[in-house]
């Protein structure tokens, strides 16, 4: 045999290690990846939004009341119900 050919050997299987290695390294970033979107699916849902708390309707039908029968003149409605509304 020539000298060639032996020292070729050695390179040809360095190179099939090294393909099994670079396939085994793509494999586990796949695996990863696909690990990251399970747990991406399953993770809790972000939490609601906090609601504004409903404006008191009550006061304000009885501010409205108020200002139908002369009670309160129109600036005093409006700065009570600006202070309703503001929370």
């Amino acid at each position: 045999m020539s000298p060639l050919v032996r020292r070729r050997r050695p390179l040809l299987r360095a190179a099939a290690v090294g393909a099994g290695a670079y396939h085994m390294g793509k494999q586990r970033a796949a695996e990863e990846e696909a690990q990251a979107q399970r747990a991406q699916m399953y993770a809790a849902p972000p939490p609601p939004p906090v609601a504004r708390p409903s404006v008191p309707l009550d006061q304000l039908r009885e501010l409205g009341q108020l200002h139908d029968s002369g009670v309160l003149t129109d600036q005093e409605f409006a700065q009570q119900k600006a202070k309703l509304l503001a929370g």
